[in-house]
């Protein structure tokens, strides 16, 4: 897509802070965070939103990476949360999937 604003960070057309890229995955640091670790995993591949991904293999590869990241940063035995929100009453408000890995803070519940 062309206007999409992740598409564009895929396509090097935007340099976000990468942390993590594959052939599959492309995750960086959020621009507004929420929690001392707020990074972003989306595919390559543009997908809308979660109603839209039919690959299980990309969906675990999703969580996966956020796992490993979690790991790496130092967060994955203190704890993290990972979110995905679909559509606008979801709060979703960049229509690529996405996934947000949140730590370095207590996390509270409900969400928001």
């Amino acid at each position: 897509m062309t206007d999409c604003l992740f598409c564009k960070m895929v396509s090097g057309e935007i340099k976000p802070d990468v942390v993590f890229e594959d052939d599959r995955l492309l995750a960086f640091r959020d621009i507004h965070p929420q929690a001392p670790l707020h990074v972003l995993i989306v595919p390559k591949l543009h997908i809308a939103n979660l109603n839209e991904l039919d690959d299980a293999d990309l969906g675990g590869r999703l969580l996966q990476t956020a796992a490993g990241l979690a790991e790496q940063f130092g967060y994955a035995e203190s704890g993290y949360r990972t979110v995905f929100n679909c559509n606008n009453d979801g709060g979703q408000t960049v229509h690529h999937l996405h996934l947000h890995l949140l730590a370095g803070r207590r996390m509270v519940w409900p969400p928001g």
